[in-house]
């Protein structure tokens, strides 16, 4: 016997019902609209895909550069403290430029900053190239020459940061900060073996193929159409008293401290940046620890630990496109902890001290991180205000880079005074400590309020 539940209709439900569905735009005007929608979303998304290009081309340039500029003082007779000393010089600007540089790209038009900076590295390179042609570098011309890359590679860094924002919109945001985050990820594998490869060649070969690499990122930003706002600004006096103000280091040093205060502002990004610095100096001195003691180690095996940071980034970030990983990777407390948390079980297998280990727990953290990354920068693009990104992503990107810095010295001296089980379980001790206090003090915040979700 069937029983059939009788259907009660409202007159809302009526209305629903009895409405036609929507159809294709009828009008003239309409279809105009929707054309004119339709070419804006794909000149959009092609400005999109060749700063993405941009950003992995000079990404593989830095990479490599990295490699070639220490293996050309090796070649020129340089001494091991000279070879420091270019090392040094690669990675200093970061600590003195990054705040600067968000400042500049804040206040100028990114893609100009970003040609700007493409050029000059592509010109320094070549500097270089024309003496080691006839075997007459010096190693003061590489340290020079270190110093602008690794300044200019600075600025550029913060300006692509603020073209991205411009060219992604907000339906599909993660998505496509998943995309940028996987190209720079796979530029980051590729670059350092590309460099001993092309150095293997010849120094002027692996110094003209770098050249051609910033001359393609620059090429890729000049067929993007120029996103400057052209706004009249009524009160010509203000303009002037802004251009007047433009070099004075007074308005410098302010506009810096706005990156300082606007991120305090955003407790997720407070407990953002003490996640990602002590994960990052946790990580970085362990791999320190395993370099230091890898004499015995093949060197094709040693390429593989350092290589899987890179591996699983890419994984992580191609994972973030998913919408069900994006649920659990929702910015917010829990999302942080649980990067904490698995930073810890990763640094605890590297205390078995067997270089798969290793490289297992470089694969984890890579992924993990890359996963994190793509939730700080929606939240980000989603919270942050415009104008004052760069300013406010330099000041989380200086405490992460003084994190890797400060790796290194530290990882030196652990591994001096112990054995590598000993020295790995220090810095365990130390993850856990800092995974406990966090669970402790930061509040149970599960992700951005909806009414903090709307882009500025």
């Amino acid at each position: 016997m069937c029983f059939r539940l009788p259907i009660v209709r409202t007159a809302a439900k009526e209305s629903f019902l009895n409405s036609p569905a929507p159809g294709p735009p009828t009008t003239k005007r309409q279809r105009a609209k929707l054309r004119k929608h339709t070419i804006r979303l794909r000149r959009q998304r092609s400005h999109f895909l060749r700063a993405v290009a941009s950003i992995a081309t000079s990404s593989i340039g830095s990479r490599t550069l990295g490699i070639i500029y220490p293996l050309l003082a090796v070649a020129v007779g340089a001494s091991p403290m000279e070879v420091g000393l270019v090392t040094f010089a690669l990675t200093v600007p970061g600590l003195l430029f990054y705040m600067p540089a968000g400042v500049l790209a804040d206040r100028l038009n990114p893609r100009s900053i970003m040609l700007f900076t493409e050029i000059t590295r592509g010109v320094a390179v070549l500097s270089v190239l024309l003496p080691a042609c006839v075997h007459t570098v010096t190693i003061y011309h590489l340290v020079l020459v270190a110093f602008l890359e690794g300044a200019l590679g600075v600025v550029y860094s913060l300006a692509d940061t603020a073209l991205i924002s411009k060219l992604i919109p907000d339906e599909n945001m993660t998505r496509r900060l998943a995309a940028s985050e996987t190209g720079v990820h796979f530029a980051v594998l590729a670059g350092r073996p590309l460099g001993g490869l092309l150095f293997q060649l010849g120094a002027p070969v692996a110094l003209f193929a770098n050249a051609v690499l910033f001359v393609c990122s620059g090429l890729f930003l000049s067929a993007i159409a120029d996103l400057r706002k052209r706004r009249r600004r009524a009160d010509s006096a203000r303009h002037r008293q802004r251009e007047d103000a433009r070099w004075s280091v007074r308005r410098l040093l302010a506009e810096t401290r706005i990156g300082v205060t606007e991120l305090k502002r955003h407790q997720f990004m407070r407990h953002a940046v003490f996640a990602t610095t002590t994960t990052n100096l946790a990580i970085n001195t362990v791999i320190v620890i395993f370099l230091a003691g890898s004499a015995d180690v093949p060197p094709f095996l040693v390429g593989i630990v350092l290589a899987g940071g890179g591996i699983g980034g890419a994984i992580g970030s191609n994972l973030a496109r998913f919408a069900v990983v994006q649920k659990y990777t929702r910015p917010g407390t829990t999302a942080l902890l649980a990067q904490m948390w698995i930073w810890v079980l990763a640094l605890g297998i590297t205390t078995l001290t067997e270089p798969m280990y290793y490289g297992l727990a470089t694969l984890v953290t890579g992924c993990a991180g890359s996963l994190m990354n793509v939730s700080i920068r929606t939240y980000e693009l989603r919270n942050v205000e415009r104008d004052k990104l760069a300013r406010v992503v330099s000041v989380h990107r200086l405490a992460s880079h003084a994190a890797v810095c400060l790796a290194a010295p530290l990882g030196g001296w652990l591994a001096t005074i112990g054995s590598g089980r000993n020295a790995t379980g220090f810095i365990l001790a130390f993850a856990v400590v800092m995974a406990i206090g966090a669970s402790a003090v930061m509040p149970r915040w599960r992700g951005v309020p909806e009414a903090l979700s709307s882009p500025r």
